[in-house]
């Protein structure tokens, strides 16, 4: 173990170099420009995992091709991991907004900008890293493992799940390890043990045939705006409850020790207020912050349009109104049923005189990890040894769906052990990693395989 954390020691430039390389290609996924580009990723991750022993594959897709690889030196008796994650990115646009060229990696102030830094080349390239370390140094691996990164992470993980089924045998694992998530804060590691699900949909209300003059017809017809401002002011009441019938029917409750846990942590409100720009936090009574932030179900709207936005008056009563609504799920909430349950709550509220056309998008379900697991202690014990601090228990409010499909296809649990922070500027100009964050996640990353192997 010391010749492999030796190793790691004595590379460290090496390794900085080496994801430059990695974030100098442009894998844009969302744009078909640079469908060349993310072929490159994939080329780039495969020989680098190639070249540190490992027997690695391009395996196509409809879209862009998943980069496979295994070693399974480690024999039966060893359990075996699954690491999963992403070479594609988000767009970098505005690109004005970026003080260097977002793929033209830069370190500054002990950090490495580029787009893609930590969401989610840098934080899987640690991973390589150790596995190369180990290979290297001390000429096997305590643990068998596979990786599986994919290439459309960033555009809906369209292909995975057929990739998955597909190949669900020759995937067979004991855990997936993700570094897709954050630390809870500078100097404070975490393991994200929860996640919330998702339920999206669009519902579009429609009055009159056409848009009609407000002087003439206005006050002897629905108007669809207001109509739809008064359907979604009956998804929550006066304590910040969603009211759609059944709702929290499967909510699976935190526990006392879950809630002293979340108590613990060092959290303070008026900063997070300062920091968000509003004087009061908002919603669902009896909980906190941060229950309300990891732990409750939500309803939100994300958008609302209809009439005539354009610059000046035009007094009208509009045909139709959109909204986007989105709800996140805590465990034991189904995404399914309640997207009907939804639909139904707000056909059966739809006022007359308007009708409602209900549109059904992606679902997610939400996890949750048993706490007293063994690879949890393990993780614990890794990051420990690497960050000099225990990790914090955390959950996370927004939702990762492969850590539900690898639960649904493989049957298999997975580590959220994020390495980065929420400050990262993830999706936005300016992205960066901390090399500090960096090298101690790539140790952790090392020590890992070593705590998993007990």
């Amino acid at each position: 173990m010391q010749s492999v954390l030796d190793h790691l020691n004595a590379n460290r430039e090496q390794a900085v170099e080496q994801l430059k390389a990695l974030l100098r290609i442009p894998t844009v996924s969302a744009d078909s420009r640079f469908k060349d580009d993310v072929r490159r990723g994939a080329e780039f991750v495969r020989d680098a995992l190639a070249a540190a022993g490992l027997k690695a594959e391009l395996c196509p897709t409809p879209g862009n091709a998943i980069v496979y690889a295994e070693w399974l030196g480690a024999g039966s008796s060893a359990p075996t991991v699954l690491i999963y994650g992403h070479y594609d990115v988000q767009p970098p646009d505005p690109l004005d907004k970026w003080t260097t060229p977002a793929f033209e990696p830069t370190v500054r102030d002990g950090a490495i900008y580029a787009r893609g830094a930590t969401d989610d080349k840098g934080q899987v390239w640690t991973h390589v890293l150790s596995v190369a370390a180990w290979l290297k140094a001390a000429g096997k691996l305590p643990v068998n493992v596979k990786f599986v990164i994919e290439g459309e992470e960033e555009v809906g993980s369209r292909n995975l799940d057929d990739f998955l089924a597909t190949n669900k045998g020759k995937l067979k694992c004991d855990i997936v390890v993700v570094s897709d998530t954050s630390q809870y804060g500078p100097g404070m590691p975490a393991i994200t043990y929860g996640l919330r699900g998702i339920l999206a949909c669009e519902v579009t209300l429609t009055g009159p045939n056409r848009d009609l003059h407000s002087g003439v017809f206005g006050g002897s017809v629905w108007n669809p705006i207001n109509a739809l401002c008064r359907l979604i002011g009956k998804l929550h009441d006066d304590e910040g409850r969603i009211t759609v019938p059944g709702f929290y029917d499967d909510v699976s409750p935190l526990t006392d020790a879950e809630r002293q846990q979340f108590r613990a942590l060092p959290f303070d409100e008026h900063k997070y207020q300062q920091k968000l720009g509003v004087d009061a936090v908002h919603g669902e009574a009896g909980f906190s912050t941060l229950e309300r932030r990891w732990a409750r179900p939500t309803c939100d709207v994300n958008g609302i349009y209809g009439g005539y936005t354009g610059e000046g008056p035009k007094t009208i009563v509009p045909s139709t109104a959109t909204a986007k609504i989105t709800c996140r799920l805590v465990p034991n909430q189904n995404p399914d049923k309640l997207t009907q349950a939804l639909e139904s709550f707000l056909q059966a509220n739809t006022p007359a005189g308007t009708k409602l056309k209900f549109m059904a998008h992606h679902g997610g379900w939400p996890t949750v990890a048993d706490l007293n697991s063994p690879f949890i202690a393990a993780a614990r014990r890794a990051i420990e040894q690497a960050f000099g601090t225990a990790p914090v228990m955390i959950r996370e409010g927004g939702s990762i769906p492969v850590v539900a499909t690898f639960k649904l296809i493989l049957g298999v649990d997975t580590l959220l052990l994020g390495w980065g922070q929420d400050t990262d500027n993830l999706h936005s100009p300016d992205e960066h990693f901390s090399l500090a964050d960096f090298h101690k996640g790539t140790l952790a990353s090392a020590v890992l395989w070593k705590e998993l192997a007990k």
